[in-house]
């Protein structure tokens, strides 16, 4: 029998899994390891938007006695997961990529590559253009007389939890073309249902990031310029499969 007709048992999968697995760990193990080192100048260069906007004599504190250990360990780790997930992203489309047909493969490379990008995107955009806005907000609304020191282990999750909700947002263009491919839905029905898109961007803004109308708007207007940028695409990829099926219709009625 030939390894192309070869049939894989359950087990075999699992192994195959678990060999994906493993090799998506020690991608991120390694970059961990090769950051590590610098886990504080890392922290120090994601903590400089709140630094930049603090009035003067304002810092950072650690109110726990171990969190100027920990917190600039736990960003490393998050951050060596976000650089190697481009390669965690091809481990997952290889383990799938046996079962996909041949025009699929064709559309699973562009969407990882497009995938890694926006994930990048969002998280580019919330430290460049986000913090420092939302920031410079915080720290001028300061009851007076109050004196701003804000833990660095708080400030961490704080902008972790941004970073994330900024990331997975701009995956918006993706997740769309991903509907419009499997047939669950058209570029015209999403089109129809544009007023409803528009109040859901600004509800999950409401509920991915701090309760303040800056941040909630920053994340919900590139949402649903994303969410064009997603349908445009979408109309383009569903036209061109129209028009090969026709074209396999027209072959097919010729023979």
């Amino acid at each position: 029998m030939s390894s192309s007709t070869k049939q894989y048992t359950l087990f075999d999968h699992l192994l195959e899994l678990r060999s994906r697995l493993l090799k998506a760990v020690l991608a991120v193990l390694i970059v961990f390891c090769s950051m590590i080192y610098f886990a504080n100048d890392i922290y120090e260069y994601v903590s400089k938007p709140l630094i930049a906007t603090m009035p003067e004599g304002g810092q950072m504190i650690a109110t726990d006695v171990a969190s100027s250990f920990f917190a600039p360990f736990k960003l490393t780790i998050v951050l060596a997961i976000f650089i190697a997930m481009p390669y965690i992203l091809y481990q997952v489309w290889s383990f799938i990529a046996p079962g996909l047909y041949r025009n699929e493969k064709r559309l699973v490379g562009p969407l990882m590559f497009g995938s890694s990008f926006l994930f990048y995107g969002g998280i580019s955009f919330a430290y460049y253009v986000v913090f420092p806005i939302v920031f410079a907000f915080f720290t001028s609304v300061a009851p007076e007389g109050v004196n701003i020191a804000t833990d660095i282990s708080s400030y961490l999750d704080f902008v972790l939890k941004l970073f994330f909700a900024f990331g997975v947002a701009f995956e918006i263009p993706i997740v769309i073309i991903l509907l419009c491919w499997t047939g669950f839905t058209t570029p015209q029905s999403l089109r129809l249902k544009r007023p409803y898109v528009v109040v859901g961007a600004f509800v999950i803004g409401m509920l991915l990031t701090p309760p303040d109308i800056i941040s909630q708007t920053l994340l919900a207007v590139p949402m649903l310029l994303l969410f064009e940028v997603g349908v445009l695409i979408s109309a383009i990829y569903y036209k061109e499969s129209e028009d090969e099926e026709h074209s396999e219709e027209v072959e097919n009625e010729s023979k």
